[in-house]
């Protein structure tokens, strides 16, 4: 019952910034979370950050932290997630995801399709 639409992936330079977006459809429930895992290629889908839908509690990945900033707006269903300081490592798939809660794939019910972003040398 929920539909998740990812926008905002692109090609930046080390060091650059880029902020992604996820528009949520359809009714959400309590205590909901949404948040970001990303994906390189060969590699494991991984945690990134997540938000409290009604708390606005937050978990970062410490790969990230300091970083990236996620946050959320309850009346235009829209999670965002602001990336600083890029860097090739960063290169992956990002998926926005909505479920209950944690820093496992396992804690999540819906999944986007993804939006790519590539970060230089």
């Amino acid at each position: 019952q929920v539909q998740l639409v990812e926008s905002g992936g692109g090609l930046v330079q080390a060091g650059g910034s880029l902020r992604l977006s996820c528009a949520a459809s359809g009714r959400t429930f309590p205590g909901a979370a949404m948040g970001w895992f990303r994906q390189a290629p060969g590699k494991e889908r991984e945690f990134v950050a997540v938000i409290g839908w009604s708390t606005g509690r937050t978990i970062y990945a410490d790969s990230v932290k300091g970083r990236f900033t996620i946050s959320r707006d309850n009346t235009k269903n829209t999670v965002t997630l602001q990336m600083t300081s890029l860097t090739p490592e960063d290169t992956a798939v990002y998926f926005c995801t909505a479920g209950r809660w944690g820093v496992t794939t396992a804690g999540y019910d819906y999944w986007g399709q993804g939006t790519q972003v590539t970060v230089s040398s």
